[in-house]
């Protein structure tokens, strides 16, 4: 054949073989082209598909790709790589492909709608988990599918009932999205699964009784849901499961008998529901059962003793509910039982003698419950207990002497009680105990003759029991933040020592005996917040060092015999917003300062002392010195100086008001509302740097509702961002007024300022601060727990702005890590959503793993929901994961944390980076954790607002920069 011949040949041939070869995907063309389409669209910022590119030698070398013996794409892998952008279809069409893993990245848009029906027969694994994907799951089927991971995205729709079609499914996990609809029960004709999770989704209706045919399912995960009506009878017939959870739905009815036939069951968790009657029998006949968690339900009835059946449960929860009886002595006998917490029931009579001889109990928390007798001795015969809870009972006697050489104890709370006798001495000397709490009983005894060495010591209530004699001297411990010896009959002055406690924030010496007079070391106490010595015999006058106390907030003199005048300087102290100085023998003018402007008239009576404002309710002070002659030209002048330095101030004002209102401006896009909320910025930036910002090179991340770019004003180069604001159409008109609103008013050095916004009929942008430094989820494994504390302070306070002094409140809505950026200083900066959600605001809610359970059911933010997501930031700073970690895909990540807390050590949780640490700040990390847990409680009434977080956070942590802090910005509180 001539050249030319074979040239015309070829033109012909070669296209129709490629046509022929990408039909059927049977060429190494076909797979690089198919690759390379895959990067069309993705935004890859760390560079990590650099090597995808026609001049690599062969794509079996591309970073993420795994090539078999004749070099054909087995495996895609590329995980974790910060992707953002759209998926091609063609990824899902490489001929010879087992599994793709797209998970844990930033991909948006809906999933190509052939991904799962032009996908290979090979394909056995696809993960395309933890993204921004939308839509719905598409349809399809691959025959030989085994695992298909879709969750913690944000698909929608109903799960079709097609999923049957995929018959050879082991895994399948759609948890984590925005699902309703019902279960359908089409998804029991998948015989081989054996883990199903559709937790975490708005899910209603019944649980299909169908599940009973899936005769290989080891785990069910339906919780985080609103599910309803009875739990299937037909999940008793699943011989092989191993973990069953469908917890925090709307469960009633009882708990069927038939699970009882679950033999290989090690985990049953049900709380959270709405679930009635008593524990079926069958139950306790569970031998492999880890772990038992009932609470939070209405069940009632007593706990037989067939417990003792139960030989391998470690963790029993059946709090809050109604049970009654006795606690089953049975219990005594479980050898592994490690955490028994039966808190807030109805159980009455004894706590059984032998508890804790024959267990490796480490928690026990028994509280608000109606028991009676004494306080077992062998609850610590372990060795292992760290924390002792029984408050609110009737429990009687002596606190037992075995206690006292717990050396293991951290936490002991024995309020509100009827105990007697003296505290024991070697409870004074406990040397991990950080919180004791025996207020409100009937001890007796000088415990100010004790010696007290208790090192790790932060908070002490001894109030309201019968101690007497002399105050302790010291306690040991340079860590006390909490001390209250209120209602005893304490004698004595006090002692001048107590100035040394540097950390103390809560001081409370009220109803006591005390004389002499106040010292004023307590001054040195640089972090003390509440000061209350009233009801006591105190003379002398009020340390004129209290003006000097930085964040003293609360102080209460009242009820003694204090004489003298009240320092002026103490209405200067910007952090005072109460006090009481009532019934002394006080004189002279009240101070016109400060709290006292606003005092309440009961606060300063029974004394002999003056003012003339109508708040105070005192006699005007009168004055015995008439204004000399020369003062009246003196005042004349500076009267004169102020309304010159108030007119050029209203000059100044005007001038700046007129720069941040809403401004027309027409360019080369059309006509633009421009408007400003930071003069400052006004003047430096204008339309076309903001225009210009919003190109491909200037992205910093695609999100699900728009992307962020980076901007830069030509004239002084100052730095912005710009959000895009995506669907503006459906923009309710309100919005831009409020969000006017709140780029005016919030201002605070922790959270991202809002600086201004522009529109048009197409689009509409946002542009705030540009802060130089990363995002929490960025570098959290770079920061050391001394800079963790400073981060979570630092939300806190931003949460507490938003929440207590804006107006209306202002609502974050989806509270997660990478809404916080840590600027070069360490400083957090939390970053809002569209800038910020008023309560009216609540459609424009991004639904994310970092979104309050309450929103999938009622669709409405409010402040509790943030301080969920607050939560979970907290877990993340304590434990380095996050609620989008791959490993909980079976588990959210507050239900992991949950367990782990009940877990007395702390290096199974603790983040590596801090567990070096962690022994020296173990009480800090537990208690933070015990907040975050108590953040993210599944009833939003029972989580604390931003305000009880910020002071349980100061009170834990022993951080210095908070206060100058305090000072610096008291003006924003």
């Amino acid at each position: 054949m001539s050249k030319k011949g074979a040239k015309t040949c070829s033109a012909v041939v070669r296209p129709l073989m490629l046509i022929f070869f990408m039909s059927f995907g049977l060429c190494f063309g076909s797979e690089l082209e198919l690759l390379l389409s895959f990067t069309a669209k993705i935004n890859d910022p760390s560079s990590f598909l650099s090597d995808w590119n026609n001049s690599s030698a062969t794509f079996c070398l591309w970073h993420g790709i795994t090539c078999d013996n004749s070099s054909h794409v087995t495996s895609v892998d590329l995980s974790g790589q910060n992707f953002s952008g759209e998926v091609s279809s063609s990824i899902f069409q490489l001929p010879y492909v087992e599994a793709i893993n797209l998970s844990n990245n930033q991909l948006s848009g809906e999933i190509p709608h052939d991904a799962l029906s032009s996908s290979p027969p090979s394909l056995r694994f696809l993960n395309l988990s933890d993204n921004n994907f939308t839509g719905s799951i598409p349809n399809g089927s691959i025959s030989q599918l085994e695992t298909l991971d879709l969750s913690n995205n944000i698909l929608s729709g109903e799960i079709p009932p097609e999923i049957r079609f995929f018959s050879s499914l082991k895994y399948l996990d759609l948890g984590g999205n925005v699902l309703v609809g019902e279960i359908p029960i089409s998804i029991s004709n998948i015989s081989t699964l054996q883990f199903l999770t559709l937790a975490s989704n708005q899910l209603v209706g019944r649980i299909p009784s169908e599940l009973g045919r899936m005769k290989n399912l080891k785990w069910i995960y339906l919780g985080y849901n609103n599910l309803s009506g009875e739990i299937p009878k037909e999940i008793g017939e699943l011989n092989f499961l191993n973990h069953l959870d469908l917890v925090y739905n709307n469960l009633t009815g009882e708990i069927p008998s038939s699970l009882g036939n679950l033999v290989d069951l090690q985990y049953l968790f049900l709380y959270q529901n709405k679930l009635t009657g008593s524990i079926p029998t069958s139950i306790f006949g569970l031998k492999k059962l880890v772990s038992l968690d009932l609470s939070d339900n209405s069940l009632s009835g007593e706990i037989p003793d067939f417990l003792i059946q139960l030989q391998n449960l470690e963790i029993l929860h059946l709090f809050s509910n109604n049970f009654s009886g006795e606690i089953p002595r049975a219990l005594t006998f479980l050898p592994r039982l490690q955490v028994l917490q039966l808190w807030s029931n109805r159980f009455s009579g004894v706590i059984p003698e032998g508890l804790g001889i024959h267990n490796n109990l480490t928690i026990l928390d028994l509280s608000t419950n109606n028991l009676t007798g004494k306080i077992p001795e062998g609850l610590c015969n372990s060795g292992r207990l760290f924390k002792l809870i029984l408050f609110a009972n009737s429990l009687e006697g002596n606190i037992p002497s075995s206690l006292s050489a717990c050396k293991s104890l951290q936490r002991v709370r024995l309020q509100n009680n009827r105990l007697t006798g003296d505290l024991p001495s070697g409870f004074m000397k406990l040397p991990l105990v950080y919180f004791l709490d025996v207020s409100n009983n009937s001890l007796t005894g000088k415990v100010g003759e004790q010696e007290w060495v208790m090192p790790a010591l932060e908070m002490l209530n001894l109030g309201k029991n019968g101690f007497f004699g002399n105050l302790p001297e010291s306690f040991g411990s340079d860590k006390l933040e909490n001390l209250d010896f209120s209602g005893n009959s304490f004698s004595g002055t006090i002692p001048s020592s107590f100035g040394g406690l540097s950390e103390l924030v809560q001081l409370n010496l009220r109803e006591n005996k005390l004389t002499g007079e106040i010292p004023g070391e307590l001054s040195s106490c640089t972090k003390l917040v509440s000061l209350d010595l009233s009801h006591n015999q105190l003379s002398g006058p009020i340390p004129s060092s209290f003006s000097n106390m930085p964040v003293l907030g609360q102080l209460d003199l009242s009820e003694n015999q204090l004489s003298g005048q009240i320092p002026a300087d103490l209405g200067n102290l910007a952090s005072l917003v109460q006090v009481n100085v009532s019934h002394n023998h006080l004189y002279g003018r009240l101070p016109h300062t400060g709290t006292f402007l606003a005092i309440n008239a009961s606060a300063v009576s029974g004394n002999n002392l003056c003012g003339g404002d109508d708040t105070s309710g005192l006699p005007p002070c009168k004055h015995s010195v008439k204004n000399p002659v020369w003062l009246f030209p003196v005042v004349c002048s500076a009267a004169a100086v102020l309304v010159l330095a108030l007119a050029a101030a209203f000059i100044a004002f005007i001038r700046r008001r007129k720069n941040l209102e809403l401004k027309r401006v027409e360019n080369e896009d059309g006509i633009w509302e421009l408007q400003f909320f930071d003069s400052k910025f006004s003047k430096s930036v204008t339309i076309d740097d903001i225009l210009r910002s919003t190109k491909e090179d200037n992205v910093i991340s695609r999100g699900k509702k728009g992307a962020l770019y980076k901007g830069k004003s030509i004239q002084n180069d100052m730095q912005f961002v710009v959000k895009e604001v995506s669907d503006v159409s459906s923009i309710p008109k309100s919005f831009w007024p409020d969000t006017a609103d709140i780029g005016k008013l919030v201002q605070h050095p922790n959270i991202v300022k809002l600086l201004g916004t522009c529109r048009s009929e197409k689009s509409a942008y946002l542009v705030s601060e540009y802060i130089e430094g990363e995002s929490l989820g960025q570098i959290l494994g770079n920061l050391n727990w001394e800079r963790r504390r400073k981060v979570a302070v630092g939300i806190t306070k931003a949460l507490r702005f938003l929440h207590y002094y804006c107006s209306p409140s202002v609502l974050v809505g989806n509270m997660c890590s990478e809404k916080v950026i840590i600027d070069g200083q360490g400083v957090p900066h939390l970053r809002l959503s569209l800038p910020g959600l008023l309560p009216e605001h609540t459609k424009f809610l991004i639904s994310s793993s970092c979104v309050a359970p309450e929103i999938r059911e009622s669709k409405e933010i409010t402040e509790k929901s943030d301080i969920y997501g607050f939560g979970l930031v907290l877990i993340e700073l304590l434990t380095g994961k996050g609620p989008t970690d791959a490993e909980f895909v079976h588990q959210s990540l507050v239900e992991w944390a949950r367990y782990c807390y009940s877990d007395c050590h702390l290096d199974t949780w603790v983040d590596p980076t801090i567990r070096g640490h962690a022994s020296n700040n173990q009480n800090e990390i537990v208690e933070t954790m015990n907040l975050a847990l108590h953040c993210t409680a599944g009833d939003p009434t029972a989580r604390p607002c931003a305000g009880d977080v910020l002071k349980t956070l100061e009170s834990s942590f022993r951080i210095r920069s908070w206060v100058s802090s305090s000072l610096k910005f008291s003006s924003l509180f």
